[in-house]
């Protein structure tokens, strides 16, 4: 995925790195080793108490997420993947929670885990004061208040944060309504972001010794309202494409042709003549690729003619093909993590057609039209 450094797999979950973790990986540690140099410590060893306290610190974040995602692995839920970005982590949940229990559970673990991390941090910290380790002490002590933070910051009730969906299973739990408990969620955890926003601008104006404070808790505002609200549209697109399968509107006409054909060829006899933007390449009655009009437009139209299908189609063992059975909305799930945009589908084994993220998108025009589709918080 662009933007992403892969690293590796935990528990099986793969563990992705984004660009912009960069960013408060490099905050962190320049905050933490001007603490050390205040607290006498010299530049080198405040260095190495910033630098470790960050890594630290960021396997805590993973510890964090970890917990969630093998909870809901536990209850069910698919995990895609672990992300670490600016604002700290997040696990990828392909699917939503089945019952207030399960919300809840897979919600509480990560502060839970984060606090209990802060007691085992302290209680080193406290072994290593009482041994006259003064820059490990610290380093711990750093740690265990890092994470106390952390668990109180996702404790705070505003959806998408783990105190928001705690909130969303409490009120789901007693409304039976998960529609209603993730609106009631998402609109707490927008009113919880403005007062970020406020909160950070008065500090700008009022207090200029904080402006740098104030600055984050407008970033942060700014951040949760729109998960915020993302979360509460994604929750309504579920819902709009809740039943649908992808029989239902893929196309079933796509044409299937050979490798050696010429792109020339191939746009003349199955594309201008249908309208249709794909081509499946198929050998001996097996899918062997695809080809797709963003592949077309890489080559020049003077090479249309020289140019065979396979020298330009995305490899069959590169695409990930779904069931023509399967639920549309984990197909929509499938394409964002993959970064694609054409899927082909097969029954049984042999491919019946394919679908295109246009096929959703006017799907989802069709039923917003009588009033079916995703709205906003």
């Amino acid at each position: 995925m662009r933007g992403q450094i892969s690293l590796g797999r935990v528990f099986g979950i793969p563990l992705r790195l984004h660009y912009t973790w960069f960013i408060i990986f490099a905050l962190v540690t320049f905050s933490l080793v001007r603490y050390a140099m205040e607290a006498t410590y010299s530049l080198e060893q405040g260095v190495i108490l910033g630098v470790l306290t960050s890594m630290l610190f960021f396997v805590s974040i993973i510890t964090h997420e970890l917990a969630h995602s093998i909870v809901a692995i536990r209850n069910s839920i698919p995990v895609r993947e672990i992300t670490l970005f600016v604002f700290g982590g997040v696990s990828q949940i392909t699917r939503e929670a089945t019952s207030p229990r399960a919300e809840f559970l897979v919600a509480i673990v990560g502060p839970v885990t984060s606090l209990v991390l802060a007691g085992v941090f302290y209680a080193l910290h406290i072994l290593l004061a009482a041994s006259q380790q003064a820059l490990a002490a610290g380093l711990m002590q750093w740690l265990a208040l890092i994470n106390v933070i952390l668990a109180v910051f996702n404790l705070i009730p505003g959806f998408p944060l783990d105190g928001g969906r705690v909130l969303r299973a409490l009120v789901w739990g007693r409304t039976r309504d998960y529609r209603k408990a993730t609106r009631i969620a998402a609109r707490v955890g927008q009113v919880i972001a403005y007062a970020f926003m406020a909160g950070g601008f008065v500090l700008i104006i009022f207090v200029r010794e904080f402006w740098f404070t104030g600055l984050w808790f407008i970033l942060i505002g700014w951040f949760l309202h729109d998960a915020a609200r993302a979360s509460y549209r994604h929750v309504i697109l579920r819902d709009a494409l809740n039943g649908i399968t992808t029989r239902q509107i893929m196309d079933s006409g796509c044409p299937s042709v050979s490798p050696e054909m010429a792109v020339g060829q191939a746009i003349e006899q199955h594309i201008l003549p249908t309208g249709r933007n794909c081509l499946l390449i198929t050998q001996g009655g097996e899918l062997v690729g695809m080809v797709t009009l963003q592949q077309i437009k890489q080559i020049g139209r003077g090479r249309w003619e020289a140019v065979p299908v396979r020298d330009i189609m995305i490899p069959g063992r590169d695409l990930k093909a779904v069931d023509a059975d399967e639920d549309v909305m984990a197909v929509l799930d499938m394409m964002d993590g993959e970064t694609a945009n054409h899927l082909p589908v097969t029954e049984a084994g042999r491919v019946v057609g394919g679908i295109n993220r246009e096929d959703l998108i006017r799907l989802l025009r069709n039923r917003a039209e009588f009033g079916m589709g995703p709205t906003t918080a």
